[in-house]
This record gives structure tokens, C-alpha cells and sequence, in this order.
């Protein structure tokens, strides 16, 4: 695929029904680059809130014309103090109006940024301001530039603008600026436009994933432009809807998302991660993009409410659940969409429409009772949910499935600007990663030969589109290693494609536990299914050159604690405890416990489709803190940085295997 393909060609080879689709939604297939689209939105949307943060104080709302005003401002006031078109100017901030603002302000200007956190460690920070030649930074506020200020001289930063409006330190030998200095520098400055062609750089993602160094991701404008452009074949938003945003704006996931609904009038709501189940019920969503674990959280919420109702309403709501799970189960047969079934013959298919019809009854006095509620605590309002950044457990899948909440998994990383694959509305296979974007390619290759494997054989994915990034920032070696002669870039992942070109992802590459029996374990599909059990919160399996797997497991307290409530349990040890609401002290290393998580890890294991013995966990550990973001065990898209957790327990797990 060429390297200089046009956003309309983009287009060329896709289907009728997603033809039709784009049609109803604003184009922009003759729009070179992100700055070009916003006075555009401005013209058509005009009064619409385009950017809500209804937790900052005062409350922000801004709307479409205002938006683009404030762009243009910001990149007048950073070419007055001297940014030039391709300087790099690293972007140290978190969810905001005005991070986005500074974002598409940069780009205005003819800048490149280099986003990332202000909560990433101090190191890495320099390291991107260092890399990526940065001679400029916006931060979030005073507390993140007192943070790097000790090193910054030794960089060769000249301006320092701050997002929040503190007054800027007078003692301070670099030039230092607040948000709405730097716009009044851009009212009385005249703003000259700057015309970017499609493969201009237009920012540096780096990647922090888990493990490595980060390297720097050189996205160009035609890398972004091909997400807006063709990811209207999944969502046809409204102007006007309301999407609700808690995932980090710099990462590409969100961010191209963000720029694709904002470009289509939609209004975007700031929360976070206090205050989401709140703003879910206020604002009443029409779309929002999450990651496993925040439909984990809602789904955990539900199953909460439905622990504290009376027996006979929770054996009913059990009930209820057990009959549409069937149902939704024998509708997928019926339409060609059971991933453990997809050549059904007609017998089959026929077969499952008539058990679907005779459960019919029973799933719609279930959506009577309990699911209209249900979904009332999402808003009631939804069109569609957008997962990614790692794998959906099944049973969160089919839970959202019942309740009449339609996710849409995608796949992509941030080298691929980030999506690749996506499911559509009228095709959500559950347990795949969905249908390609336009003009996007998956392969699959034997991981040692590369060699090309036949469809629904397993094997690494690899990939070639437009949106596949230019390479790695500095690092020539790295970019040969992850894209071949040919385009193909290797995503690590190991999956395998449906006839109907569905994207099925098995696990990470490098994430394989071999065992000393030469057995290779994908850990993410038994760690989604032992996440089934009430009593486990977080895992993650251990036993790389061990005989058996084992496991790390972060229980779910408040489960655990009824649980040995109805047991009247009250133990009392020194060491691994848990302290319960009434002073109970729980020992995690009580006989009644490990024989509880056993039973649970065995039974969740066994029932896994595919279980084979050597899935079985010999050996775990329970352990108190939490994997987040805060104390490093996470990235910031909540994925176990497994390497990290690995070496914090070292001890533990060689003591596991002695």
C-alpha cells in the first residue's frame, strides 16, 4: 500500500452497507491534515458544546466556534514566541478542554508534539523531552513543572507554557507562560496558516507498554486522517450526542477516537474514574470508549446491587440470567455469529432459532425486571460502547450482551495510529477483535518462520494499512525490526482469521508462558476466565520454565469477607491478612480459603472451551494491593505490566515454585 495514498482512495475497496453508512456523516476524505477540520466543525456546528468538564471549578463548556478560536489563539501566541513549522514541543498533561486545545493548537502552529501524562515518572518525562528534541513544553501546571525544572537547563527548552492559568514563577530563567497569557500573545498577533502536507509528521506517541525503554511513535497527519476518515463504518453519531471520555486523552486510542466524534458535532464529557458511575446516570451517554477493566467495574457495580437483594429476588435474577444467556447464545448460531460454532449447518442454524423463539419469553420478562434497570445505570441512552486495549473476558461480553448494551471490541496499537480492527453493529462476533478498517490488511504467519498460515490457524498477526506509523523516532534498528520490506508491521499478538475476515486474538507473543514440558500457555484467556469467580478481583499467571502455571491473585474483599461471614469464620493471624468491617480478620492462608480459591481456579479453568491439563494452576499466592496505575503495576490504558509485577513479588513467586 502506498505510503502516499489519498484519504479518498482510503475508500475505494469497502462494502455497500458501509458506503451507505458514511454518507449521512460529515467528509472530510479532502482534508489533509487535523487543523483543517476544526474551522470546518466550527462553520457546521457552531453553538454546540464541543468540550464539557463539568468537575472542573468553575464547570467548562465550550463550544464548536469557540473551540477553533481558541486553536487558532494558541498557535498564534506559540509562532510569536518563535515556534517554527516541524519544531517538537512535548505536551506534559492530562484529560482536559485545554489539552485539547494545546494539541491541535501545537499542530496549527506547524508543531509536533510529544504527549504523555503529567503522573509519568519524572525519568521518563526527560527522557521525551530529551528525545524528541522538544525546544518547548506545555505542562499541566506548576506542580509538573517543579517536578522537571532542575534538568531542564540542561536541555535546550526556551518557552515553558503552563495549562492551568497559576502565575508563572519570577525567578525562573526560562520563559514561562500561562494558558490565557499565551492566548492574549495570539490576539495581538497575527496568525499565519501553515499548510501540511499528508505525510508530515504530526506527533510523538511514546510507548510506555511493559516493558523496555519508550520508544517514540511517529505518527503523520495521513496516519491520523485515515482514522477519521474511515471509522465512520462503525459509528454514525448524531451532532449533538454526548460521549462520555475517561481513558487518557494523549494515548491514540482515545485521541483518534476523540478526534473522529468531535469531528462529527458530537459533545464531550469529561470524568474520571470517581466519578463515572455519577456522570453515566447524569449525562446519559450516547457513546463512550473504554478498556476491559472499566466494564469490569460497571460490571462488577451490578453484581454488587444484585448480592444485597432478597434470596428469592437473587435466585430469580440468577434464573433470569441463566435463560438469556442461553437465549443470546442460540441467537448467535441462528445468525452465523457463535465464534465456537461458525459453520453451523442449516440444521444447526434452524435448530437455534426455534430454541431462541421458545426462550424469547423468558429473556423479555427479564428485560422487564431487571435489564431496563440495569441499563438505566449507564445512562439509559447508549447507541454503542468502544473496547480496546486488551482482551474483553467473555462473560463481561455476554453480560453486556443480555443487558442490551452493545460493545464493539477493536484491536490496535499505537503504532497502527491505534485501530486496525474493529466490530461492526451489524456484525459483533463476540470473542473477536472485529472486521478490518478500509484499506487495512491482517496476516497470519508462523511466529518462527513467517510464513504464511491458512484461515482460522493460529499464528502472529501482522499488518499493513495507512495508518501503520512511520516508524520509531531516531531508532532505525527498532523500525526494521517491527516493519518489513514490504510494509507489514509485527504486532506481536498471536490470533488467527475467520472466512469472513474476523480478526480472533489468542494472546501476546512475547506473554507466552513455556513451561518445562515445552508446553506454551497464553495466559490471557485463562486469566479472563478465572475473573469469572465472584472472590477474584485482579490475576495474573505465573511459571515460566516451571512444570506448572501458578498464579498472583488480588481477591475481592468485600466478596471474600460475606463469604466468611456465612462460614463464621473469624480467624486471627499476624501476617496476609485482611481486616473486615466488623474487626474479623480473614487469614488468606487458612485452609478454608485456599481451598475456596481452589475450587474457584479449578472450576474456571476446567470449563474454559479448549481447557487442556496443562491449564491448570498448582500453585497461588493472594496478595492485598491492588495492580493500578499509582503504584506502577498498570499502564496508563490498565494493562498488568507483567514484567514489573513479576519482579515487585520475585520472592514470593520463587517461594511459590521452591
Amino acid at each position: 500500500m502506498s505510503k502516499t495514498q489519498t484519504a479518498s482512495s482510503f475508500l475505494s475497496n469497502i462494502s455497500e452497507r458501509e458506503r451507505q453508512a458514511l454518507k449521512r456523516l460529515v467528509d472530510y476524505t479532502n482534508v489533509e491534515s487535523l487543523p483543517e477540520i476544526w474551522p470546518l466543525a466550527a462553520q457546521r456546528f457552531g453553538d454546540i458544546v464541543a468540550l464539557r468538564n463539568p468537575h472542573a471549578k468553575p464547570e467548562v463548556a465550550i463550544t464548536y466556534t469557540q473551540l477553533a478560536e481558541q486553536m487558532q489563539l494558541f498557535a498564534a501566541g506559540l509562532q510569536a514566541l518563535g515556534v517554527k513549522v516541524g519544531d517538537r514541543i512535548s505536551l506534559i498533561a492530562d484529560n482536559s478542554p485545554r489539552w485539547f486545545i494545546a494539541d491541535q493548537g501545537i499542530m496549527t502552529a506547524g508543531g509536533v508534539d510529544a504527549v504523555r501524562s503529567s503522573q509519568a515518572e519524572k525519568e521518563e518525562l526527560l527522557f521525551i523531552i530529551a528525545n524528541s528534541g522538544s525546544t518547548a513544553i506545555v505542562v499541566e501546571d506548576l506542580k509538573t513543572l517543579k517536578k522537571l525544572q532542575d534538568r531542564l537547563n540542561d536541555l535546550p527548552i526556551q518557552v515553558v507554557i503552563l495549562l492551568s492559568d497559576e502565575a508563572p514563577p519570577t525567578d525562573e530563567t526560562l520563559k514561562v507562560l500561562n494558558f490565557s497569557q499565551l492566548l492574549e500573545i495570539g490576539k495581538s498577533h497575527n496568525f499565519v496558516p501553515v499548510k501540511q502536507n499528508r505525510e508530515a509528521l504530526a506527533t510523538l506517541i511514546y510507548t510506555s507498554g511493559t516493558t523496555g525503554k519508550p520508544k517514540g511513535v511517529m505518527l503523520s497527519y495521513s496516519n491520523l486522517m485515515h482514522q477519521v476518515t474511515t471509522f465512520g463504518t462503525v459509528l454514525q453519531p448524531n451532532a449533538g450526542d454526548i460521549v462520555l471520555s475517561i481513558l487518557p486523552s494523549w494515548h491514540s486510542y482515545e485521541r483518534t477516537v476523540e478526534y473522529y466524534l468531535l469531528s462529527q458535532g458530537c459533545t464531550q464529557v469529561y470524568t474520571n474514574l470517581r466519578s463515572v458511575k455519577g456522570d453515566l446516570r447524569q449525562f446519559k451517554p450516547n457513546y463512550m470508549v473504554g478498556v476491559p477493566r472499566l466494564w469490569e467495574s460497571i460490571y462488577e457495580g451490578v453484581q454488587k446491587q444484585f448480592r444485597e437483594q432478597p434470596a428469592n429476588k437473587q435466585r430469580l435474577i440468577k434464573f433470569l440470567l441463566g435463560i438469556s444467556d442461553k437465549y443470546i447464545k442460540a441467537q448467535r448460531t441462528a445468525q452465523g455469529l457463535d465464534l465456537n460454532n461458525l459453520h453451523a449447518s442449516a440444521a444447526e442454524r434452524l435448530a437455534a432459532k426455534i430454541q431462541a423463539s421458545a426462550l424469547l419469553p423468558l429473556h423479555a420478562l427479564g428485560e422487564r425486571l431487571v435489564y431496563a434497570k440495569v441499563r438505566e445505570a449507564t445512562g439509559g441512552q447508549v447507541k454503542q460502547m468502544i473496547s480496546g486495549g486488551g482482551a474483553l473476558p467473555r462473560h463481561i461480553d455476554n453480560f453486556f450482551e443480555i443487558i442490551g448494551v452493545q460493545i464493539l471490541q477493536g484491536y490496535g496499537l499505537t503504532e497502527t495510529s491505534p485501530v486496525t480492527h474493529v466490530r461492526r453493529p451489524w456484525r459483533n462476533l463476540i470473542g473477536a477483535s472485529g472486521l478490518p478498517l478500509p484499506a487495512t490488511e491482517a496476516k497470519i504467519v508462523d511466529p518462527e518462520t513467517k510464513a504464511p498460515l491458512p484461515i482460522e490457524k493460529r499464528g502472529l498477526v501482522l499488518l499493513r494499512g495507512p495508518q501503520i506509523m512511520q516508524g520509531y523516532y531516531q531508532n532505525p534498528e527498532a523500525t526494521a525490526k517491527a516493519i518489513d520490506a514490504e510494509g507489514w508491521f509485527d504486532s506481536g499478538d498471536l490470533g488467527w482469521l475467520t472466512p469472513q475476515d474476523d480478526l480472533v486474538l489468542t494472546g501476546r507473543a512475547k506473554d507466552t508462558i513455556v513451561l518445562t514440558n515445552g508446553e506454551n500457555i497464553e495466559p490471557q484467556p485463562i486469566e479472563d476466565a478465572c475473573l469469572r469467580s465472584p472472590y477474584i478481583d485482579q490475576i495474573m499467571l505465573i511459571g515460566q520454565d516451571q512444570r506448572s502455571l501458578g498464579a498472583l491473585i488480588v481477591p475481592n474483599v468485600e466478596a471474600l469477607e460475606k463469604w466468611a461471614a456465612s462460614q463464621n469464620l473469624t480467624l486471627d493471624t499476624p501476617n496476609n491478612q485482611v481486616t473486615s468491617s466488623d474487626s474479623q480478620k480473614i487469614d488468606f492462608e487458612s485452609r478454608m480459603i485456599q481451598d475456596l480459591f481452589r475450587q474457584e481456579l479449578n472450576r474456571e479453568v476446567q470449563n474454559r472451551p479448549g481447557y487442556r491439563p496443562d491449564d491448570r494452576i498448582a500453585t497461588f499466592k493472594l496478595i492485598l494491593e491492588p495492580f493500578s496505575i499509582e503504584n506502577g503495576l498498570m499502564t496508563q490504558t490498565l494493562k498488568v505490566r507483567r514484567h514489573v509485577v513479576t519482579e515487585r513479588y520475585r520472592d514470593i513467586i520463587d517461594g511459590m515454585f521452591a
